[in-house]
């Protein structure tokens, strides 16, 4: 009765979408009831896939997806870490309205249901491998722990080409997954790669990828160009490539068993690249995400490049609706919006009017501050601007220097940062990575993408840096966000949930030996910092 029931909703929902959305009718039958798999890469930036035009990235699977759907140019996160970015997708809630969830391995709160959740309870079958929600405490459901991404699928183990690389089979856990369905019961996959997260293999760009360093044209102005930054680059590139082999051997499965056709297929990553100023940080390589979607029976005109503004919000909204589920049943109120409407378009460019913009933020992500303090900041995106605020300028952006700037994952690419402060007092490029920041941020990324230039205090943009910062707070206030109301320090008060490395600072400053597995020992500053 449940699988029937769903059935009449999805076929109920597709044709009040088609007749709302399409200008040409189309009959619906039964091979437009959606599957859907979802592909996350884990710490990849835009534009770095092929369909993007960077040569120094390999990617024909997510390149045929684009290339037989939508190729979208401006998605993003609104919080560039891992969990409180995979929050938001799950709930179609922007940070500062998910509570513990905002901060990075939280305890994720009871009363905020998964859009997977919601499917599972409708007759959608469930699941994932490699990562789902993380890191943190996912809670419990009926006595059991929450399956925020649905059943997990890890048994199958492989031989990976590094030491680093994940022994997940991706691919064979995806046909258990699929093998284990009842038959012509929708399903909804999540196939969370561990790629291109590090730590990676030095050299095994170059070494097993077959990349060469001048296949990078140029290194971002933020980091200095050099043969160990070029590598780093390369290594993360052959990750992705990784990541990417895995999703077409899972598209050619689909295919084996006649599902493609009705699969929606979403590809993209949970935030920015794992290197200094870009993984958990407000600017442009930080939030912007790739993003491509093909369902070969729904979407229209395949082969679209759609600029319109997605949010992660609005994912959770729009696969309920493919579904024909309500978003009501077990969630809180979705603050995203559907973009059905640019899936059943025939338009490229800018399709609709209204997604002009996106709003980000973060609050906490890692540890090493005193107390676990956060590092707050709220910004939004134009199509011209970035305007970020900064709530907390006495903080460290990146974590306290004494404890190895923790906000950081370690690297090759920070070695050579911190080395060149050490031993040159080169400044700059520690500087753009590591220093403390004004309370107003305004880059104009239209011409400058990788935010060099700060131009909050410029006169003649005055007018627009207000602008944007009523547009910003008056979003904020009308979502019940606590920075806007003085209570944001609400935030550093929700606990951390590992203990191994709460209160990270103070238990250092004692002299307890703590181990932080993301960064490097050489990261901690062994001299105060005093500029």
């Amino acid at each position: 009765m449940k699988n029937k029931r769903l059935h009449s909703i999805v076929l109920a929902g597709i044709a009040a979408i088609l007749l709302m959305s399409c200008t040409d009718r189309q009959e619906v039958d039964e091979d437009l009831v959606p599957n859907f798999l979802f592909a996350i890469a884990d710490d990849a930036s835009f534009p770095h896939m092929g369909a993007y035009g960077t040569e120094w990235v390999i990617t024909p699977a997510f390149d045929r997806v684009a290339k037989d759907g939508i190729l979208f140019t401006r998605a993003y996160t609104p919080n560039a870490k891992c969990a409180p970015s995979r929050s938001a997708i799950l709930t179609g809630r922007n940070s500062w309205q998910l509570e513990e969830a905002a901060n990075h391995v939280p305890f994720f709160p009871d009363k905020f249901g998964s859009f997977i959740e919601v499917l599972g309870d409708q007759g959608y079958h469930t699941g994932f491998t490699g990562k789902g929600w993380a890191p943190g405490n996912p809670g419990t459901r009926d006595g059991n722990p929450r399956l925020l991404t649905g059943k997990g699928y890890q048994a199958k183990t492989l031989e990976p080409p590094t030491s680093f690389i994940s022994k997940n089979d991706y691919t064979a856990n995806f046909e258990d997954f699929l093998n284990d369905r009842e038959p012509d019961k929708p399903f909804f996959f999540w196939y969370g790669s561990t790629e291109p997260h590090r730590a990676y293999e030095f050299q095994s760009g170059v070494n097993k990828g077959g990349k060469e360093l001048t296949d990078l044209e140029r290194v971002p102005a933020f980091w200095p160009d050099s043969d160990t930054v070029r590598h780093d680059m390369l290594d993360y590139a052959f990750e992705i490539e990784y990541f990417d082999q895995h999703l077409g051997r899972m598209i050619a499965l689909l295919e084996e068993k006649g599902e493609l056709d009705r699969t929606v297929i979403i590809i993209t990553s949970d935030n920015g690249m794992p290197f200094p100023r870009v993984k958990g940080n407000p600017y442009e390589w930080s939030h912007h995400m790739p993003l491509a979607i093909m369902w070969p029976k729904g979407l229209k005109n395949p082969g679209r490049v759609v600029d319109d503004f997605i949010s992660f919000i609005d994912f959770a909204p729009t696969i309920l609706e493919l579904a024909g589920v309500e978003p009501t049943e077990g969630m809180a109120p979705i603050t995203g919006k559907s973009f059905s409407d640019i899936l059943f378009s025939d338009k490229a460019g800018l399709v609709s009017k209204n997604r002009d913009r996106v709003v980000i933020g973060q609050e906490r992500h890692d540890v090493g501050r005193p107390h676990d303090q956060g590092y707050p900041v709220r910004g939004i995106v134009t199509e011209q601007y970035l305007y970020l605020h900064n709530f907390e300028t006495e903080r460290w952006p990146a974590g306290n220097p004494e404890t190895g700037y923790l906000n950081t994952d370690g690297s090759p690419t920070k070695t050579v940062i911190l080395q060149r402060m050490r031993t040159d007092r080169d400044q700059e490029y520690w500087y753009q990575s590591f220093g403390k920041r004004p309370q107003e941020e305004l880059y104009l990324r239209s011409v400058d993408p990788e935010c060099m230039n700060n131009i909050a205090e410029h006169p003649e943009y005055q007018s627009v840096k207000e602008n944007l910062k009523t547009q910003l707070f008056d979003q904020l206030g009308a979502e019940g966000d606590p920075r806007m109301f003085g209570k944001g320090h609400v935030f550093d008060a929700y606990p951390y949930a590992e203990p191994a490395t709460a209160n990270f600072f103070e238990r250092f400053q004692q002299g307890e030996k703590l181990r932080a597995p993301w960064v490097n020992e050489s990261d901690f500053e062994p001299v105060p910092i005093d500029y």
